[in-house]
């Protein structure tokens, strides 16, 4: 009995904490480049979104920021939060005082993974708002491209706000966050396939990315290590 239940913990894909808390927090005074927090996120590369208050009640996000040191210390990541032709871009300048969230849409997670039961593993063991890889594959579909590159899934989770990226590598799986680009999160991972879907697990046979289609063979793993 006790071989079991070892065997079966041994087999679990992630352990409790594994996924980044969203930080509830605000900043602490500001030097030049440098944002000091009240309180750390939970990760260095967490990204967080700065709310400046209003008269009247009202409230905005103003600026995007990661964390750099797990003193508390930030940089500021981009001013532009909401693009829209018909919507003023906000130029409100961050302030001491200014509310901060960090781990912003964590809850929102893309997952790509080798297969479709490494697929079901993951996200029926884990409560998230898992985004379906079919609509990244469409979007890749609509730009033209055949395979994740940092730079679409930035693009992509900016669209669809998503917070998190979680990518299964060969023996692991890590979370990136889909802002600043950086890893937040990592744990060994067993009884994965030897071999991968490629680009990685949809319900498409492939995708379509202009006149020839996209590329249909290929390493999963080493296309995923190299993100």
């Amino acid at each position: 009995m006790f071989k079991i239940v070892l065997i079966t913990l041994m087999s679990l894909p992630l352990v409790a904490g594994f996924f980044p808390s969203t930080v509830q927090t605000s900043i602490k005074s500001i030097d030049g480049k440098t944002i000091h927090l009240k309180k750390a996120f939970s990760a260095n590369g967490m990204s967080g979104v700065v709310i400046h208050s209003y008269k009247n009640g009202l409230e905005a996000i103003i600026s995007r920021i990661t964390q750099t040191n797990s003193d508390g210390s930030a940089t500021l990541l981009s001013k532009d939060i909401i693009h829209h032709d018909e919507l003023p871009t906000i130029k409100t300048t961050m302030k001491v005082g200014d509310k901060v969230v960090g781990g912003y849409l964590y809850d929102n997670v893309l997952l790509l993974a080798p297969d479709a039961d490494t697929y079901a593993r993951i996200t029926e063991k884990y409560h998230k708002k898992w985004v379906h890889p079919d609509l990244f594959a469409l979007y890749l579909s609509v730009i033209g491209e055949s395979k994740p590159t940092k730079e679409n899934l930035s693009e992509f989770a900016r669209k669809y706000q998503i917070g998190l990226i979680a990518i299964i590598r060969k023996n692991s799986i890590l979370l990136m966050d889909a802002i600043s680009g950086k890893m937040v999160s990592k744990h060994i991972l067993s009884n994965l396939p030897k071999k991968g879907k490629f680009p990685f697990y949809m319900r498409f046979d492939k995708i379509d990315s202009g006149w020839f289609g996209g590329e249909s063979k290929g390493d999963y793993y080493k296309m995923v290590g190299a993100l």
